[in-house]
Parts: C-alpha cells; structure tokens; sequence
C-alpha cells in the first residue's frame, strides 16, 4: 500500500539514518552471495580491540514463506520463520533462538490504507508484550508504542511521534524514554542533483534536565562516492567516505574525534561490504 504510513519504528528514520548509519569504528567484513534458487549466504565478521565475532546467516525464499537462519561463533542459532499475507495485508513471524528455550517470540504486522499495527509477545511462561500503531498517510503520520513485562508488572516502553514526510524533507517529534525525554528532528535534502542533505537532531531530558543535539551532513562526490559528517554538542566530530568500488560491493572509512577529552585518540573503522 504506497500511501499507507509506515510502521512507527519509522517515525524519524531519515534523520537517524544521516546521523547514524554506517558509522563504524571497528574492522568489519560482509560477504553475501545472492541467488536467484531462493537461497542467499551472507558472512559477518567483526574485530572489535583483540576479540573476533563472527557469524553465517541463510535466507530461504519459497513462495509467500522466508526462513532466515543464523550461527554465531558462539555457536548460537537464531531461526525465524516469516509468512507473508497468511491474511490479507498481515505477516506472522516466529522466531526463537537455540539452546535459549525461552527465547521463542511471535511477530504480528497488519497494514491497512491508514494505519500500520505492529505486535510481539514472547513465547514462555513470562511473556514481553510489545505493541505499536501508527495511523495517517505517506506524508503524515501518528503513532505510539508500548511494552509490558509480566515478570515485573511493568512498562518497559510508552512512547509517540508524529512525522511529516515529503520527497525533499522530513521532520519528526518523539516522546521517548517513558515520557522521560522529548525528541525532535529535521532533515532537508539541499541538492536532489548531487544528493546533499543537511539535519539536526535535539533532545530535551525532563529529568535531570538537560539538552543534547547532532548536526550531520552527506553528499555524493560522485555517483560511486558519499561522504558524510556528523557533529554532537558533547564535543565528538565524526566523518564517513563510502565507495563503491564494484557493482553492489562498498567500502566505507570512519572516524571519530573527541575534542573535549584529554590526549584523545581518534577512533578509526573499515568496513568491507562483497556483493559478486
């Protein structure tokens, strides 16, 4: 449905994604080996100081039904099982990881014209409950979230927003954090032609009081090569060159300076992404 809003875990994601998205300071590698049988292969490793974290995952693809398999170097499992439109406009999802018994959850999506409603509960005797809605268009949408533990009688989510959408902008406000802070944020695409896009993003904590924000930029030196910028209030200036050097296949270099701490040394990432 293309004029239908989107999911609430949508509502301020072009900002998150300038200021955020595909930062990394650690050395990681990403193979993926696409096919058109319905069975995808993609390797993940990640060095992080001295310690080496990897893993596999699998994407079968059989008519409306999508089973995703991952192992870990931990020799951890994670399986989900996803059924597209068992009804209309719905998607279930089971997941559960191996040898974690009690990790089982179940996954509800429904999409109407004018509304998106997401809903999770876990599968044991203790349940997390997790439902968002969203309600509107394309262009304007509000909505909110909520988590409850069983366990604990409590709420570990109460959160809203409202976004404003459209090809050129995107603006969003969020009370997050159980009504704890307030989040607002812009992104303005300055030049569709090189693709240049400019944002900030504010928050405002209630208790203690206190106020943060990030400016960020990216822009396309040319069509194979983005570069991206990001500054926060607590000192930290941050820079993103992305290439792709081969169809499908990126590689990106960041780093990050914090200008405010004493005998600061940058942080440094490489990121490898393969695509044949």
């Amino acid at each position: 449905m293309e004029q239908s809003p989107a999911p609430f875990s949508e509502i301020g994601r072009r900002a998150r994604d300038l200021l955020t998205k595909d930062y990394n300071y650690d050395q990681k590698f990403t193979f993926s080996i696409p096919s058109s049988s319905g069975v995808g292969i993609t390797a993940t490793g990640v060095k992080k100081d001295q310690i080496f974290i990897g893993d596999i995952s699998t994407q079968y693809k059989l008519g409306s039904t999508v089973v995703d398999i991952k192992v870990d170097t931990y020799s951890n499992v994670s399986t989900k099982v996803t059924l597209v439109d068992v009804f209309r406009s719905t998607k279930v999802s089971l997941g559960f990881n191996i040898p974690d018994h009690k990790s089982g959850k179940l996954d509800v999506q429904y999409l109407h014209q004018h509304a998106a409603i997401n809903s999770s509960i876990g599968l044991n005797p203790s349940p997390l409950l997790e439902l968002s809605a969203a309600i509107g268009s394309k262009d304007l949408a509000l909505g909110g979230e909520i988590g409850f533990n069983t366990a604990s009688s409590s709420f570990t989510k109460c959160n809203a927003g409202i976004s404003f959408n459209k090809p050129d902008f995107s603006a969003a406000l969020m009370l997050t954090d159980r009504g704890q802070a307030v989040r607002a944020s812009y992104v303005h695409l300055v030049d569709p032609a090189n693709g240049t896009e400019v944002g900030a993003e504010m928050v405002h904590r209630l208790s203690p009081y206190e106020n943060s924000f990030s400016i960020g930029s990216a822009h396309k030196v040319d069509p194979l090569t983005s570069l991206k910028t990001r500054f926060s209030d607590n000192g930290k200036v941050a820079m993103l060159c992305q290439r792709e050097w081969r169809p499908k296949s990126l590689i990106t270099f960041s780093a990050e300076y914090d200008m405010k701490a004493k005998n600061s040394v940058p942080k440094l990432g490489l990121a490898l992404a393969l695509k044949p």
